[in-house]
């Protein structure tokens, strides 16, 4: 049996498989070695029943997170992956690896991640080329579920929203000022909270405010992310997975198309192919 694991930072999607065939599917919290250390990710995986009954079971697993970037973060998933599965054999990766195989298998391609948080590099069909994008919900993450979030926290605390746009806002959340700044500057990892209104943005896709700031994003992610990879490796396929990216695929076509780019493949969840590229070379 083999396990997929495919982790944003608010939450890790697992798939279970056995000779093709999925034993098990299943989300838990989120795994981000940047944020949880190794005793999270322990009581996260012992408490799940799921993992508890197939930990034995489980031969190899195959991890890739927002944040696993270096070796050293990939070693504290991986320490604690190995102590719970015990009879398994971890790989631990960059979610940007887990997108290369998705959409591009083995062939070379750009590949785009626009989800919690975002990125993009060149894949070469082995391995991800580096680049100095990664900067995180902070300095980085343009386009993303979290600079998304930032934007519209920022214009409600100042009451900049359209009118109708922020009634909107508050009737779904009811969040005063306080509440805000106390889980953005005092509670842990604020790009969850700050990431977890995607969702109501891509519900209300219909709103001319919701377009204009969506499509704002995706230019600066763009200029930042990807013309400069493009740049580099002309003539490449363009594929990107995630929820702002899939929630949002029109605009984002639209964006690449002014920035004389082709997508040629757009993917919610990557980790099914992940899975199935897998299940064959297993």
């Amino acid at each position: 049996m083999i396990a997929v694991v495919y982790s944003g930072s608010r939450y890790a999607d697992w798939k279970l498989s056995e000779k093709g065939q999925i034993i098990s599917n299943f989300k838990t919290e989120g795994i981000n070695p940047f944020f949880n250390d190794e005793k999270f990710i322990s009581n996260l995986l012992n408490k799940n029943i799921q993992l508890i009954n197939y930990a034995e079971q489980i031969k190899r697993i195959y991890f890739f997170g927002a944040g696993a970037s270096s070796r050293e973060r990939q070693e504290i998933v991986a320490n604690a992956f190995s102590k719970f599965f015990r009879f398994g054999k971890v790989v631990v990766d960059h979610d940007l690896k887990a997108a290369s195989l998705a959409t591009c298998g083995e062939q070379p391609g750009i590949v785009g991640i626009i989800g919690s948080g975002s990125n993009a590099a060149y894949f070469d069909g082995k391995k991800m080329k580096e680049n100095n994008y990664g900067l995180g919900y902070i300095l980085g993450d343009e386009g993303s579920a979290n600079w998304l979030g930032r934007q519209v926290l920022k214009m409600y605390l100042n009451q900049s929203l359209p009118a109708g746009f922020s009634e909107k806002f508050h009737d779904r959340y009811d969040l005063d000022r306080k509440q805000i700044l106390d889980k953005v500057y005092r509670q842990p990892q604020p790009a969850l909270f700050l990431s977890s209104f995607a969702d109501f943005l891509i519900d209300n896709r219909n709103d001319a405010f919701v377009e204009q700031l969506v499509k704002s994003g995706f230019e600066k992610y763009f200029e930042l992310y990807v013309n400069p990879v493009a740049g580099l490796y002309p003539n490449q396929p363009l594929h990107f997975v995630g929820t702002v990216a899939a929630g949002f695929e029109e605009w984002l076509r639209e964006v690449a198309k002014k920035n004389q780019l082709e997508i040629a493949s757009v993917i919610r969840e990557p980790i099914y192919n992940v899975l199935s590229f897998y299940d064959n070379a297993n």
